[in-house]
């Protein structure tokens, strides 16, 4: 399973700046397009969860996740961030990559794989700088379905 095949184009957006609070709410409004889903509701779980401990995981990643009653498929939405904005991050690097994942509240296993996938994908930094250098949306999805 992996995290890509949840992501789609319209659910990427590329900023020159944005806030970690202003980022959520980015995130939240892209994952909720196409669906019944309430953004505020997402945004409130999204919150949630960073209230327990950054979600960043270093190299300018971070991976905000919540789990999302009567959701039948994971979501993800990606905001890249030009300037990068303070996540808190474990090594202290400024987040550029911010992955929304919204999984179905009983997923328990699909949960844990897509995290999985999401941290083997970004621990090279080569990927993460291959990734960072995409010049637009679709050549960053492109990049991410491993079409380079």
């Amino acid at each position: 399973m992996n995290f890509s095949d949840y992501l789609v184009l319209d659910r990427i957006k590329w900023v020159d700046s944005a806030t970690k609070k202003k980022s959520l709410v980015m995130l939240s409004e892209m994952a909720c397009r196409s669906t019944p889903l309430d953004p505020h509701t997402v945004l409130s779980h999204l919150f949630e969860r960073e209230q327990l401990g950054s979600t960043a995981i270093g190299k300018g990643i971070a991976i905000p996740h919540c789990r999302i009653k009567d959701l039948s498929n994971p979501i993800v939405a990606l905001l890249r961030v030009r300037q990068g904005i303070d996540y808190d991050a474990p090594d202290q690097l400024p987040v550029k990559l911010i992955f929304a994942l919204l999984l179905p509240e009983n997923a328990n296993q699909q949960h844990l794989d897509l995290l999985a996938s999401l941290a083997r994908h970004f621990s090279d930094s080569a990927r993460v700088q291959e990734l960072l250098s995409a010049k637009d949306e679709a050549s960053l999805l492109h990049k991410l379905k491993g079409v380079v």
